[in-house]
């Protein structure tokens, strides 16, 4: 006879175990839920009374799972999973595509070209997450990624290079006025420059102290400040091409900087959605200016 569903533990308790097991440590597990780490060594010492047996020995420094604890933390580990991925089975539409991305990346190549992708996929709904921090394709149902780094890669992801890190140093017009281009590192250390989260300046000027000027935590920030005129920023050409185009900045100087370029990323699986392999299809053909 099958036992009633009612028997199991409290799920909050479930998952307060799961989590202090992951993590050994119910401060840590208390960060992760949310909740006070007194509410989560409470409640697995609920789910310990309801099973009658320890799970953990508590120690100064920290948790330590007991053999019955270690055995039962892998099965409520895999049950989570398991739900986990029914949830995510129920709730993905199959027109809905996830891309990460850098605020930079959305604001200088994706949002402009929104239109030309809306035109040629209209089935699609692309839906953008635009984050310094990196995305987890599986826990924040990314589909794709446009990531800044370097091979090799790990075996359950694929990638194809997006573009070269063509570092260029920019400016306004107003600001470099009748100035020779390109300048010289001496000119530039005496102009106002435009750092960003890259940290690249002190490499191009090769300056071992710390460098002043305005601080941005992102480099799109700091090209709206060098279009404002207020000093010299550092970008990968591609983020400036149509700025360079429309006259809005000049390239003050090639930076040559050498580091990671920027990849398209997806996890291997098969089959891919067609609605997700048409983004990726069009983000290598389309996404850069022409």
């Amino acid at each position: 006879m099958m036992k009633s569903r009612r028997s199991l533990p409290p799920l909050n308790a479930l998952r307060a175990f799961e989590v202090s097991g992951r993590r050994l440590s119910f401060r840590a597990a208390a960060d992760e839920l949310g909740v006070t780490q007194g509410a989560v060594a409470q409640q697995v010492r609920a789910l310990e009374e309801h099973l009658g047996l320890a799970l953990f020995q508590r120690h100064p420094r920290g948790l330590q799972l007991t053999l019955p604890g270690a055995a039962y933390l892998a099965e409520v580990t895999r049950a989570f999973d398991t739900l986990a991925d029914a949830t995510g089975r129920l709730l993905v539409r199959p027109d809905m595509v996830t891309i990460s991305v850098t605020p930079t990346v959305a604001a200088k190549l994706l949002i402009p070209r929104l239109g030309d992708l809306q035109a040629g996929l209209p089935d699609v709904e692309l839906r953008t997450v635009a984050t310094e921090a990196l995305s987890d394709f599986e826990r924040d149902q990314v589909d794709i990624a446009v990531r800044l780094t370097r091979p090799p890669f790990a075996a359950d992801l694929e990638a194809q290079l997006l573009f070269r890190q063509d570092v260029v140093a920019v400016a306004s017009p107003r600001l470099v006025g009748n100035m020779t281009l390109p300048l010289s590192l001496e000119q530039l250390r005496v102009l106002p420059l435009l750092h960003d989260a890259q940290g690249h300046w002190a490499t191009f000027l090769k300056a071992g102290g710390k460098l002043p000027g305005a601080v941005f935590n992102q480099t799109t920030l700091a090209l709206d400040a060098a279009m404002a005129g207020q000093g010299v920023a550092l970008a990968s050409k591609a983020f400036v091409a149509t700025d360079l185009a429309a006259g809005r900045l000049v390239q003050v100087a090639q930076a040559g900087i050498l580091g990671p370029d920027f990849y398209l990323v997806r996890r291997r699986s098969a089959p891919v959605r067609q609605s997700a392999q048409a983004v990726w299809d069009w983000c290598l053909n389309r996404l850069l200016p022409c």
